[in-house]
């Protein structure tokens, strides 16, 4: 009855959002690293998450050609930068339930598609997500006798558009209306603290009718309160048109940038990142980085965030 009822509301407020228009942007929707969503808040506990996010790129992919887009002035470097905030919402349902809201704030800026090196830039509300979550398996449950059996989770997901000047190239988001399934995997093997994780989406596109799909994997190592991560990140957009690029002007700049509406981004990036889970209150600090070392329609954005996450003790519900 709780999915049912959760379906509905998903269906419904993207059916009220169906009218949003077409859009020009690079995929950038909130979303938590290294498979966390396989791990579901206890019942009746909210996480609060705050993540702050930064990101340049001095080259980009037009189509498979890879390009500079650094604009050198008065000493500084200035190519694709990005700065952006959000916050998480993980409230805890049930025991095998749980849903998150995420929601924030995001600015783009860049110089080398103006051929005067003037400033494009856009500054907003990123597109908020948010998501119900049933957990299928937890390794971590008594009596379970499967020792490859892995904490997996499904999420129902879904975008809405944010508010920001859309008609930027790389603007921050895909600005529509989408929904997104996905499963999530956390398992450990091998040695103590040692485990994998994975996190594999397919997003439906209703605005811009481009669908996208991103697998990711990799592995982590928990000792004591702190975990290392790394891992592996394949995003790609399943039909589409290539990024035209204007002709260069001999001073670092382009004569514009032709940024379709139905963009063929695709991108392979690695995660690395780290956190601590205090002893005592178990809030969590959490580092994480991101490096996009090939792709199509895509730049090749080195990404640096950090997080903190607090858990607070809403309802106390049976399970």
């Amino acid at each position: 009855m709780f999915m049912k009822k959760s379906i509905l509301r998903i269906a419904g407020l993207a059916a009220l959002l169906a009218v949003a228009q077409n859009l020009v942007a690079s995929e950038d929707e909130p979303r938590r690293p290294f498979a966390q969503w396989a791990d579901l808040p206890e019942p009746g506990q909210l996480l609060f998450g705050t993540f702050y996010e930064q990101s340049e790129a001095y080259h980009i992919w037009v189509g498979n050609n890879r390009m500079p887009v650094n604009y050198r002035t008065g000493g500084e470097n200035y190519g694709i930068d990005v700065r952006q905030g959000y916050f998480t919402f993980d409230y805890g349902l049930a025991k095998k339930w749980a849903a998150d809201l995420n929601v924030g704030g995001t600015t783009v800026g860049w110089r080398a598609f103006n051929a005067d090196g003037s400033i494009g830039k856009t500054t907003g509300v990123m597109d908020p997500t948010f998501g119900v979550r049933y957990q299928i398996f937890n390794e971590a449950d008594a009596g379970t006798n499967d020792p490859w059996l892995p904490t997996l989770t499904f999420r129902a997901g879904a975008v809405v558009p944010g508010e920001y000047d859309r008609h930027v190239a790389f603007a921050p988001g895909n600005h529509g209306v989408a929904i997104e399934p996905s499963l999530l995997l956390r398992k450990h093997i091998g040695w103590p603290g040692f485990g994998v994780w994975g996190d594999v989406l397919y997003r439906w596109e209703h605005t811009i009718g481009a669908d996208q799909y991103i697998a990711s994997a990799g592995f982590f190592q928990q000792i004591k309160g702190w975990e290392i991560d790394g891992g592996y990140r394949h995003l790609q957009t399943i039909s589409g048109e290539n990024i035209v690029l204007g002709a260069p002007t001999g001073t670092g700049t382009y004569n514009g940038i032709t940024y379709p509406t139905d963009v063929r981004e695709i991108s392979d990036s690695f995660d690395a990142g780290f956190s601590y889970t205090t002893s005592r209150k178990h809030w969590r600090y959490g580092f994480h980085a991101r490096k996009t070392f090939d792709g199509s329609n895509t730049d090749s954005a080195f990404w640096l965030g950090a997080y903190v996450d607090i858990p607070f003790t809403i309802t106390k519900t049976s399970q």
